[in-house]
């Protein structure tokens, strides 16, 4: 382990904001009001870039974290389900996944074909795909905003539990953004689709 016990004390930051670079002057107010000074630009390398990204991107609640060896993980629970989702999203695509010509379809195409079937014959490819992108970010948004508009205090498992499913979406959409190429076809009619169907391109009078 790179960083030592207790090396890393209580952090509160916020988001898109360096507030632990340094530990006094600029990028350093996270340590304006805490006893024990901390800057991850001084740690080595490798924690260093971790706890910056943390830094950067996420607020760092101590009590919305998770404390490994004594020291405060460089992102909260919420994000480490994220970032877990992400993960398991890119691994899935690049077991399952395969180019359909467009993102949506590409998405798509990790479901099995029988399933989809209907959904292409009755061309609700695009409700269908927003329907699920919806399910998978619908567990964080509602645990996220109940928080942010009532008493309700989230907590450190339902906040990553909530996370991984947002996570892998985002892990799909990026995926599949990155798959999706028109030009490894020769014409659209020859995307494999569910049920035979074919892609028509419709030609402009």
């Amino acid at each position: 382990m790179l960083v030592g016990t207790g090396e890393v004390p209580p952090l509160e930051a916020r988001a898109n904001a360096f507030d632990y670079a340094t530990s006094d002057g600029l990028w350093s107010s996270g340590n304006d009001n805490s006893q024990n000074d901390f800057a991850w630009t001084e740690l080595d390398p490798y924690s260093a870039l971790a706890y910056g990204f943390g830094d950067l991107n996420c607020h760092q609640k101590y009590e919305r974290s998770w404390i490994i060896n004594d020291n405060q993980m460089p992102v909260c629970t919420r994000d480490v389900g994220i970032f877990f989702g992400l993960a398991v999203g890119g691994f899935w695509f690049s077991r399952k996944g395969y180019n359909r010509w467009t993102v949506k379809d590409t998405c798509l195409s990790l479901l099995p074909d029988s399933w989809l079937e209907g959904t292409y014959l009755k061309n609700r490819r695009t409700l269908v795909w927003l329907l699920c992108g919806l399910a998978l970010c619908l567990p964080l948004i509602i645990d996220g905003f109940t928080q942010l508009l009532t008493s309700y205090e989230s907590n450190n498992i339902t906040r990553p539990l909530t996370g991984i499913g947002f996570g892998v979406g985002l892990g799909v959409l990026i995926s599949a953004t990155y798959s999706a190429k028109s030009k490894y076809f020769k014409s659209a009619s020859q995307v494999s689709l569910p049920g035979g169907m074919k892609f028509q391109l419709v030609e402009e009078e």
